[in-house]
């Protein structure tokens, strides 16, 4: 398209000529047509070929990074528009991009072996059919958007004040002995992870429900709010809230991002060979370092120090011992049960298609994301790992999304349902205009944009989220002050009887409240991803802590402010808030703080070292 606007503005001039000198120039045109033709130059000819193609190949190339550029730009601000229509708009470009470039391949490739491991909840037929299309969905709209945005938090969480003060000895024990690329991903690997558990608030397995009757339904042997499936990783990294499962998915999602090899870890069932996830494994030079999401803390390798491998905790009994917190809390699996585990990997079935691999390759530069996995291939490098007996693909992805579908038709016929699907997360994915700033905040805050960039007149997290928290005297006054409800963009409507008004008032609210205090956490915890330690902790303590601010991030704002702490050398007070915590963190919260007082020196030394606070 820029070839041919250059074209026509290029050729404006000649417009104005009088008709008869443009006569004479056509005349000569076509006279110097006919003497080309009579010479016969055939080298003239194979002259004007090569450039007819070099500029059909520059069209092409320009035409495909226009849509590329779209792609990007509809990924870029895709919590400000209207979610159903930038997702198709997305399908439309990726198509677009697609025919421009003939990206389409009609030839039919066999379909990965790994895929038989999913045959039991969707037949090959059916990926056949997903995976050799050519035309882009909405489902792979969705994909690429989940792959921006951990792709773009990765770019920032990536970052040496970002390392956990328990490793920090270790790692430079290592550079002596490993090579720099190895050292490197394991160093993005432990941040990436110690992020994820700093910031996707563990919630337990089985969660309170509602009084609906009769209770929802869900194939595939599912239930309502089970574990795992509840929500996609895209939910639980934009909520900040997730079982260890989705702890897990987070971070394996991260992983991939970085280019790093990762999958969970689960025991086979000597009884009926079910399977037990129980850890993520990140690979690198052979061997598989180990992650407890539901602990929220590396596994400690020998003598507790560092990161140990699988085949440390088969061989070395202390290893998974000392998961276990003497007198309070028993870890459920031994060496002997780890011995023999399956690979699980967490990939979606579109990340197989040769549509995706296309893709990828398209997008380079600052655009490049991973959107094509060889499942295949990555399935042999974790079967020559020793205890690997065997590699899946998780059934995690398409269970979360048949929840998903399931519970979109269930609100569709129950209106008690309906109300509670959309309710829960109404603060963060409502139509209004609160929750469309906290939105646009928490969406900010995971691509890293943390301040107001004034050149491109846009907000920060940090401004929208200070935006967010409404002064209490303006929450307590909305029902009897008219101006502030004007303030808020609060009106009632024609015909509605004054309780009704203040039912909707108390419920707005209610709304407000939920929104200020999730905005005031997520405020607290960008204070810490900017280093500022010792802010985060006051606000953590003042703010989210208090005894006025009670709210559902109560538990993991006890834990960032033990993190705080430890940073800011206050090791001692991290250790008896990590023992004092209640809630389901509290077996992992007893392992850290026995390696805070083991590695005490360390992070003393750590914490006197200059940081953004100072």
């Amino acid at each position: 398209m820029a070839d041919a606007s250059s074209h026509d503005v290029k050729s404006k001039p000649s417009a104005k000529l009088s008709r008869p000198r443009r006569h004479v120039v056509g005349r000569l045109f076509l006279l110097l047509s006919i003497s080309l033709v009579l010479t016969g130059c055939e080298s003239n000819d194979e002259d004007i070929r090569q450039i007819q193609a070099q500029r059909q190949e520059s069209l092409q190339r320009t035409t495909t990074q226009d849509h590329l550029g779209d792609v990007t730009q509809l990924l870029d601000q895709f919590m400000q528009l209207n979610r159903e229509k930038a997702s198709r708009q997305l399908t439309y470009h990726l198509n677009q991009w697609s025919r421009s470039a003939n990206a389409g391949d009609s030839e039919k490739r066999a379909l990965p072996e790994i895929l038989s491991t999913l045959e039991t909840l969707v037949p090959s037929p059916q990926f056949r059919q997903q995976l050799d299309r050519d035309e882009y969905s909405p489902a792979d709209g969705n994909l690429l958007r989940d792959a921006y945005v951990f792709r773009k938090a990765v770019l920032w969480i990536d970052d040496p004040i970002r390392d956990d003060p328990l490793l920090d000895e270790w790692f430079k024990q290592l550079q002596d002995q490993w090579s720099e690329e190895n050292l490197a991903k394991l160093r993005t690997a432990s941040r990436l992870f110690d992020w994820t558990i700093r910031n996707v608030a563990l919630e337990p397995d089985q969660v309170p429900l509602p009084n609906i009757e009769p209770a929802p339904q869900f194939p595939m042997g599912m239930i309502w709010e089970g574990t795992g499936y509840r929500q996609s990783d895209f939910q639980t990294l934009w909520r900040g809230r997730g079982d260890w499962q989705q702890r897990a998915g987070v971070f394996t999602q991260l992983c991939t991002q970085a280019g790093i090899i990762s999958t969970v870890l689960a025991t086979p069932s000597p009884e009926d060979g079910s399977l037990n996830p129980w850890c993520v494994g990140v690979l690198l030079d052979g061997e598989l370092f180990l992650f407890e999401p539901r602990l929220g803390i590396h596994v400690p390798g020998p003598d507790q120090e560092g990161i140990a491998t699988l085949s440390q905790a088969r061989r070395d009994v202390t290893i998974m011992r000392r998961l276990d917190v003497a007198g309070f809390y028993d870890y459920p699996l031994s060496k002997t049960d780890v011995a023999q585990n399956v690979a699980l990997l967490n990939v979606r079935p579109e990340m197989l298609s040769d549509r995706m691999r296309r893709l990828e390759n398209g997008l380079t530069g600052d655009r490049r994301l991973t959107l094509f996995q060889d499942a295949d291939a990555i399935a042999r490098l974790l079967d020559d790992v020793s205890g690997i007996a065997g590699a899946r693909l998780w059934e995690m992805p398409i269970l979360s999304e048949v929840y998903a579908a399931t519970c979109q038709g269930i609100a569709q016929r129950d209106p008690r349902f309906a109300f509670w699907l959309l309710s829960r997360w109404a603060i963060l994915e409502g139509g209004d205009s609160a929750s469309q700033n906290l939105s646009q905040a928490r969406w900010a805050h995971l691509l890293g944009r943390m301040v107001d960039d004034e050149a491109e007149g846009t907000k920060g997290a940090r401004s929208r989220y200070l935006q967010q928290r409404a002064p209490e005297f303006d929450i307590d006054d909305l029902s009897i002050n008219i101006e502030i409800q004007k303030q808020y963009g609060l009106r009632r409507d024609l015909g509605m009887s004054q309780g009704d008004w203040n039912q909707q008032l108390q419920r707005i609210q209610v709304m407000m409240r939920l929104g200020k205090r999730t905005a005031t956490y997520w405020l607290s915890l960008l204070q810490f991803d900017d280093g500022r330690f010792e802010t985060a902790g006051n606000w953590f303590r003042k703010r989210v802590l208090s005894d006025s601010q009670q709210s559902i991030w109560q538990a993991s704002a006890n834990y960032n402010l033990a993190r705080c702490l430890e940073r800011s050398g206050q090791t001692d007070e991290a250790i008896e808030v990590l023992k004092a915590e209640a809630s389901s963190s509290r077996h992992g919260n007893r392992i850290r703080a026995r390696l805070l007082d083991k590695f005490r020196d360390a992070i003393a030394r750590q914490a006197a070292s200059p940081s953004s606070d100072s």
